[in-house]
Formats: C-alpha cells, structure tokens, sequence
C-alpha cells in the first residue's frame, strides 16, 4: 500500500482535492464541526476502540499505558464488529483512489489511528 492511498487527517484541517473517500474513524463526532465543513463521505464508528479501552486510555495516558492501549485494540480489532468495519475500509482502498482516515484527536500519533493504518497495511498485504 503506498503512502498515496491512505492518508491521515485531522477534521479541522481543511479538505483537500486529493483527499479522495473522507472516513471519520472516530466514535463520536468531531465538537464545533459541520457536517459541510468536515466533508465526510462515510463515517466508520465501528473500526474504533469500545467505550471501554478508550475510558482505560484516557484514565492515564503515558507511554506505557500507550503500548498496552495498543496491544488491546488489536485485540479488539479481530472481534466480529471490528472486523466488519475493516473489511469496509479495505474494499474502499482497494476500490481506488485515495483514502482519508478523518479524526478529531489533537494527539495522532498516540491514538487509535496508526493502529488501524498499521493493521490496514497488513489486511491489504496479506489477503
């Protein structure tokens, strides 16, 4: 998968011509943000982390916390409902064109985002 077919975002950025299909992959939407403005063509609550692992995250956000944050959500991302959305994301890369993973969180690295790009990569690689 090139760097070209997917790409990252944040909502407040503005859209850009290359962005191609906008996915929201955040479970709530984005605060202070129109559904014009933010430009969404599909939103995908189901590929983020449950209610739960994000409370836990959120409880104490260190480096530490990030790693097991991580390992859980991949765990996560395995079960029924996030497999479904998955496969979703994958068929809209794999349909062409450019995909644009869409979030509100100001910290992305230290997210859920590179963990579904990460396991985006493996899904398009291996199957």
């Amino acid at each position: 998968m090139g760097s070209s077919e997917v790409r990252v975002r944040r909502v407040y950025e503005p859209k850009e011509e290359g962005d191609g299909t906008r996915v929201l992959v955040d479970r709530l939407w984005p605060r202070g943000e129109s559904r014009e403005k933010a430009a969404i063509d599909k939103w995908l609550k189901d590929i983020t982390p449950s209610n739960e692992l994000r409370d836990w995250y959120h409880e104490d956000r260190t480096a530490t916390r990030y790693d097991e944050f991580v390992e859980r959500y991949r765990t996560e991302l395995s079960d029924p409902v996030h497999t479904a959305a998955v496969r979703e994301l994958v068929e809209l890369v794999r349909e062409g064109g450019p995909v644009t993973l869409i979030t509100a969180v100001k910290d992305v690295p230290h997210s859920h985002v590179p963990v579904i790009v990460d396991h985006l990569e493996h899904e398009l690689r291996h199957h």
